[in-house]
């Protein structure tokens, strides 16, 4: 008699470091915690903490795109802020310019 438990093959499937990494960025993955550091039951410390691991395409279909308006993050947005500032400034000035014409001139 022949042994064949050596011909059988196990079909397993192990699932590799890409492979988990690629399903979380597709799905995301949603870690919640609180901390929280009472004394004598007064509470003096809360820490709420919220991750989202996913990736940048998920994001976005989620509605999360804050990193495409942070001037640290986003070279467009940097320059967005600075248009602003500059608008801000020269409205400013305007403003500044119109309040002296209507001031009378001062006798000499």
């Amino acid at each position: 008699m022949e042994n064949n438990s050596n011909s059988m093959t196990h079909a397993t499937h192990s699932a590799t470091l890409a492979d988990v990494l690629e399903r979380i960025l597709d799905k995301g993955v949603v870690i919640a915690g609180d901390i929280k550091i009472k004394l004598v039951d007064i509470e003096l410390l809360t820490i709420q903490i919220r991750l989202l691991i996913c990736s940048v395409d998920k994001a976005k279909e989620m509605g999360i795109d804050w990193w495409m308006t942070n001037s640290y993050l986003s070279s467009g947005a940097k320059e967005q802020d600075e248009n602003r500032e500059l608008d801000m400034l020269r409205a400013r000035i305007a403003h500044l310019e119109q309040d002296l014409a209507r001031q009378p001139a001062a006798p000499s």
